[in-house]
């Protein structure tokens, strides 16, 4: 039997060899490895990355980019796709959709040819868009009606609208019948019961305010949420427990890699923030990799573990009487992707 002075050694030992695995992680080794060009004018929203396929679909002002993610090379464009924010894909279906925010619109097209199906009506100012593989149903997030037009691909017909009560902004979803999206204008995480498209709970945000970037670790359903005041929180899926939350940049995106359970906020100010998922209740902030301000939004492929963060060169906009300090707007023909690697 152990003394007890022992035992208090041993626990002593534990204790700090635990803290210093988990203080201690070493850096990634990412890095920004190159950067694509896409010479078209027009400003950006979302990036979706199709891995099986090595593609990257880039929102880009009226038009959707498509280029390789194994050279970078522009390998199609979907036209007419006015104030394009998001894109999803439903390979299953071999079809992608668009959400057109100035049309109030998804536009439906062929992932093989790139050929435009047909477009479809949803809410006003729609913004985010993905894919369901539980229900099999596309979600786009309707910026100004504030409600979740849900399009059924097998038919391209608007199944459900769901009221928010609130802007949404990222959505995802576990698998296993939950949809989840940030409210920005009333800081909560909404969830949505994908069988009967009911808001079923409400989780508030206590640490951070106007979220916008989301994404999800299904295996041990929590989320990763990027809020404005540079703040990532980390929920509980489940019950809505506030289980951590970091310092990052101005972040508008986040992705996560399940493989390597790090989560990645992109941040407007010029760098990417690496938390890394300890276990199910643990998270350390590993570092900050430079990239270029303007680089607000995410895409990662799960194969490769790359990140492509769309970015151009920007600036300032003279004041004027009705706006005193407007954005800053895109310098013509820098608009680019950052592709980010080891």
């Amino acid at each position: 039997m152990l003394s007890p002075k022992l035992k208090k050694a041993l626990l002593f030992l534990f204790i700090a060899v635990t803290s210093l695995n988990v203080s201690g992680q070493t850096k990634t080794g990412l890095h920004v490895l190159k950067k694509h060009s896409i010479k078209s004018s027009g400003g950006w929203d979302y990036v979706t990355v199709d891995a099986a396929d090595k593609r990257i679909y880039v929102s880009h002002g009226t038009q959707v980019n498509i280029l390789s993610t194994a050279t970078g090379d522009s390998i199609g464009v979907i036209s007419n796709t006015n104030g394009v924010h998001g894109i999803a894909l439903v390979k299953p279906l071999n079809k992608g959709y668009t959400s057109n925010g100035r049309d109030n619109s998804c536009t439906v097209f062929d992932l093989k040819t790139n050929a435009v199906l047909g477009k479809i009506t949803v809410g006003t100012n729609p913004d985010a868009i993905f894919y369901d593989e539980f229900s099999k149903k596309v979600y786009a997030f309707n910026g100004r009606s504030k409600d979740a037009s849900v399009i059924d691909p097998a038919t391209d017909k608007v199944v459900a609208t769901i009221p928010l009560g609130g802007k949404p902004e990222t959505g995802v979803s576990d698998g296993k019948g939950k949809v989840f999206v940030n409210s920005e204008t009333t800081n909560e995480v909404v969830v949505i019961d994908a069988n009967t498209y009911n808001v079923i709970n409400r989780f508030k945000i206590n640490e951070g305010d106007e979220p916008s970037g989301l994404a999800i670790d299904r295996a041990t359903n929590r989320l990763f949420i990027g809020c404005g005041g540079a703040t990532m929180v980390i929920m509980d899926a489940a019950n809505g427990k506030n289980l951590a939350k970091f310092k990052i940049g101005d972040c508008d995106g986040v992705a996560f890699d399940p493989a390597l359970k790090l989560a990645y906020s992109s941040n407007g100010d010029g760098n990417m923030s690496v938390i890394k998922e300890v276990n199910a209740n643990t998270f350390v902030f590993v570092e900050n990799i430079p990239t270029e301000k303007s680089a607000r939004t995410i895409g990662i492929d799960l194969e490769t573990h790359h990140l492509f963060l769309p970015a151009a060169q920007m600036e300032a906009t003279p004041p004027t009487t009705e706006n005193a300090h407007p954005r800053p707007h895109m310098i013509a023909g820098t608009f680019h992707i950052i592709e980010i690697g080891k």
